[in-house]
């Protein structure tokens, strides 16, 4: 990336599409998942690199619905396999406070090329996914695109359960992976629903198999096809209750350091 000599961000959001994709047009409220180099450009003229997914060689996830309006203005209405160019104003981007955590001084403008790999609508889920009752002693697990979960009065299982409701046809998962996933959870000790991704209208992502989500979780998906439909069921010690946990439980949601947790996953999208 090359910066005009001497040369200063105006006050005006600028927004270039060098190449044209051809994929899904995101939209409000999509998770998209992105290339990216980011820079600030400094009203002085200099610039510093804030992150740049390429040398990593995973890209990232860029939720639509909690993004500042100038990276927000970029991304909606592109066409996944575009790339983009966006020179993003301070009044677009972090103001006159900037960000500590970002390293984004008061008043800095933004620079982002953005390679729009995938967008996921909030209702996105697998399609075709049957009904699971298949397994003596597990929850059964409804059909249709947002699933139930019912939960059986007996003992939960003892070590992490895996059942696959529907299989992918899309590669399988490794770790270090970039998912794109909609999930629901339930407390096996009532058949309480704690959280779901398609109720909350998010698509969630995290890398999977480097400890950004409970053990169960690292475990159980590592190996799966995108497109597959999953039910995890991941007792105390997979879960919220695991030994090396700083804190147990996650009093927020209601769960119990003792909890064991149903979910039903679906594998969206890996990169």
């Amino acid at each position: 990336m090359e910066f005009p000599k001497g040369g200063a961000p105006g006050e005006a959001f600028a927004l270039e599409t060098v190449v044209e994709g051809d994929g899904k047009v995101v939209a409000d409220g999509d998770l998209v998942v992105a290339d990216y180099v980011g820079y600030t450009w400094a009203q002085g003229g200099t610039s510093k690199l804030i992150g740049n997914s390429f040398q990593g060689g995973t890209p990232a996830a860029f939720p639509s619905w909690n993004l500042v309006p100038g990276l927000k203005r970029a991304l909606v209405g592109a066409k996944a396999g575009s790339r983009v160019v966006a020179v993003i104003p301070p009044k677009d981007g972090y103001g006159d406070k900037g960000s500590d955590r970002l390293g984004i001084a008061a008043d800095d403008a933004l620079v982002y090329v953005l390679d729009v790999r995938a967008t996921f609508p909030k209702g996105a889920s697998v399609e075709d996914a049957p009904a699971f009752a298949e397994g003596a002693g597990l929850p059964e697990v409804a059909a249709g695109d947002v699933p139930g979960i019912k939960v059986p009065k007996a003992a939960p299982p003892k070590k992490l359960t895996v059942e696959t409701v529907k299989t992918g046809p899309g590669p399988e998962v490794k770790g270090g992976d970039l998912l794109a996933i909609q999930y629901v959870g339930a407390l096996w000790r009532d058949g309480k629903v704690f959280s779901s991704s398609w109720t909350d209208g998010k698509v969630y992502a995290a890398v999977i198999g480097q400890q950004q989500v409970i053990k169960g979780w690292d475990e159980a998906l590592v190996g799966k096809k995108v497109g597959s439909r999953l039910l995890v069921v991941a007792p105390p010690d997979m879960a919220y209750g695991a030994k090396d946990m700083a804190v147990k439980g996650l009093p927020k949601y209601g769960i119990k350091e003792s909890d064991t947790l149903v979910y039903v996953i679906d594998v969206l999208g890996a990169f």
